[in-house]
């Protein structure tokens, strides 16, 4: 796949760096002139079932309603992303290039179109969220690769994905950081759940390698992780289309 190179200057604001991303994708549609034609994405609300199938686990966010899952489809290709604030949308192609991104449903909205483009051009893959025991095997290969290559690291695991917390918490030493108030404080998989809003440094300064979930990307919060010196990785199909334009490190071996 092709990546475009986006300029690694620091970010002073959470929106801007999805703001080069949307210019990007703006000279993308326009190269390949989808503008001009009259191509629809219409983003659908998944339901758990819809999106996840029947893992073993009951405990994923979007089944407990924490999360829902936007749906986009261009041609023959879809294009995936969790939020907080779902709802539906009907419109072109160009609307997505010029979206205020103000909101967690318009980063939905643009995230999960994005993703379906990339899809369709090549130029991502995996968009599709896996199901049943996927969440499980992905997690066994996440600890495999992670042992692999990073050796016994220490990890910060942000955002609480129950499946990976617990195959990780087994063989690393492991902080688990999300944004559910429902979570934070609670002890889970022999670890207190630590609040996602904290001071990314002194994390940093524990953490030898940082996994990261790919829905920070709508939530705005990925900024916070773009500045790292420390290995990132990012992983679910929310970021597949950015990780795909602009080579960010991903791992969603399970998805399709």
């Amino acid at each position: 796949m092709n990546k475009i190179v986006i300029s690694e200057e620091p970010v002073m604001e959470e929106n801007a760096y999805l703001l080069k991303i949307q210019e990007t994708f703006k000279e993308l549609v326009d190269k390949n002139d989808l503008n001009e034609q009259n191509i629809v994405i219409t983003c659908s609300v998944l339901t758990p079932q819809e999106a996840i199938g029947d893992p073993e686990r009951k405990d994923f966010p979007i089944q407990k309603g924490k999360e829902k899952m936007m749906q986009a489809c261009l041609g023959s290709s879809y294009g995936q992303a969790f939020t907080d604030m779902a709802n539906g949308f009907n419109g072109k192609l160009k609307d997505l290039t010029t979206m205020r991104l103000k909101t967690n449903y318009e980063r939905a909205v643009f995230i999960s179109g994005l993703n379906a483009v990339l899809r369709e051009l090549n130029m991502a893959d995996r968009t599709v969220h896996c199901k049943d025991d996927g969440p499980k095997k992905c997690s066994l290969e996440l600890a495999e690769m992670i042992e692999k290559e990073y050796g016994k690291p220490k990890i910060a695991l942000f955002g609480l994905q129950p499946a990976m917390a617990e195959v990780l918490a087994k063989k690393f030493p492991l902080r688990i950081f999300d944004l559910d108030e429902d979570n934070i404080g609670k002890q889970k998989f022999g670890t207190v759940i630590e609040n996602g809003i904290c001071a990314i440094a002194e994390v940093e300064d524990w953490a030898d390698l940082f996994l990261v979930t790919g829905s920070t990307v709508c939530n705005g919060s990925i900024t916070d992780f773009l500045q790292i010196k420390k290995p990132v990785i990012y992983f679910g199909t929310t970021i597949s289309g950015t990780a795909g334009l602009v080579g960010l490190n991903r791992f969603c071996p399970q998805s399709v």
